[in-house]
């Protein structure tokens, strides 16, 4: 790169093409849609099984595929030997996250593919990734707790991750509305955490690394921790009566205010529809409306005074809340779900490589002698 030539520069990469995907796309025109799929029409509809599928082959699949998938999910449902004691091994007051990406490095020494880089080898990376990442980490949550792991290798994964927290059959509507959860958050594009996955994945380095890699990216709370950021300022605020004024109290210091404005969305996440949906139901089961409405106030304030609109992160933290999972897991289950999507990125990347190795600009001294 010429040092007299200074070519243009996207601070953040802000609307820079960095490759090509038949994965996922988003915009404000069509939303979010999965392999052609819009994610606001099928989010509720559709098994989270059967979107990871979707993402992982290409299309959905048939019914022979399905039974075949979920027999692969449960076989890998229980903890490898050995596995275990690694969780029971971490300091009990280890952040959540930093638990499952140490759980996640662990999990590539007991997988037999380990080493393996075809595509179909990858697959089998990914299924047991997608289903031994719920284990770890309801797993190591009630290892943190005193308690023994509860591990369900039956059901659904939306069902096991719950099961997996109380060790109690959960209700059906619980899992409902997880397994919607599960759908909303499985795949984003280029975010963060993906784009890190496939920069790792472009050095033909394994599955496992990128997946860690991609963990990392996750856990900063201007990517996936923003949902537990945002549920600290909800119960901050406590009632809609009191959003204005914390609003402007928060952009007065110029403080960022969580769950609010989007990288790619301009005019609203359009996942945000559906979540707002759950939260709706899910507070009215329990007896707790309140959240639905310091929502919707903290929504029009930001609209009204930061021109912002409402990211999934804003509407979800109350709903995992009200569904009882410690906030501490909001990001982890967060991961849980998106493996799907990175897995999907990893292997995409890989079928078809090329080393992603961008330049930057140099700002530093001019040339100089000893």
């Amino acid at each position: 790169m010429s040092e007299t030539t200074k070519p243009a520069y996207s601070p953040g990469l802000d609307g820079v093409i960095a490759g090509e995907s038949a994965i996922c796309a988003v915009d404000d025109v069509h939303g979010l849609r999965y392999r052609g799929y819009g994610i606001e029409e099928m989010a509720a509809k559709v098994p989270f099984e059967d979107v990871a599928w979707l993402l992982l082959h290409g299309e959905m699949p048939t019914e022979t595929q399905k039974k075949e998938f979920a027999k692969d999910l449960s076989a890998s449902a229980e903890l490898p030997e050995g596995m275990t004691g690694i969780l029971k091994s971490l300091p009990k007051k280890m952040r959540a996250m930093d638990q499952l990406r140490t759980a996640a490095s662990a999990l590539a020494a007991f997988d037999p593919d380990t080493g393996k880089f075809d595509h179909e080898a990858n697959l089998r990376k990914s299924v047991r990734l997608l289903s031994r990442l719920t284990s770890v980490t309801t797993a190591g949550w009630r290892i943190s707790q005193g308690k023994e792991p509860a591990i369900e290798t039956k059901e659904s994964l939306a069902s096991r991750f719950l099961f997996g927290l109380t060790g109690k059959k959960p209700e059906a509507w619980r899992v409902r509305v997880l397994d919607t959860i599960f759908n909303l958050y499985a795949e984003h594009e280029f975010n963060a955490s993906t784009f890190a996955a496939r920069v790792t994945a472009s050095t033909l380095a394994d599955m496992y690394s990128a997946v860690v890699t991609a963990i990392g990216a996750l856990e900063g709370p201007l990517h996936g921790g923003a949902n537990e950021q945002a549920m600290t300022m909800l119960r901050d605020i406590g009632k809609p009566e009191k959003a204005e004024a914390w609003v402007k109290e928060r952009l007065a210091k110029r403080d960022k205010i969580m769950g609010f404005g989007h990288r790619v969305y301009k005019k609203g996440d359009s996942r945000v529809p559906v979540m707002r949906g759950l939260l709706k139901e899910v507070g009215e089961r329990v007896g707790q409306p309140k959240w639905l409405e310091v929502c919707l106030e903290l929504d029009r304030v930001m609209e009204k005074e930061k021109g912002l609109f409402a990211n999934l992160d804003l509407y979800a933290a109350p709903v995992l809340m009200l569904l009882e999972i410690p906030s501490e897991l909001n990001t982890p289950l967060f991961a849980c779900s998106r493996v799907a999507g990175w897995c999907a990125h990893v292997i995409e990347q890989q079928d078809k490589n090329r080393i992603i190795r961008p330049r930057s600009i140099y700002t530093g001294k001019a040339p100089r002698e000893m």
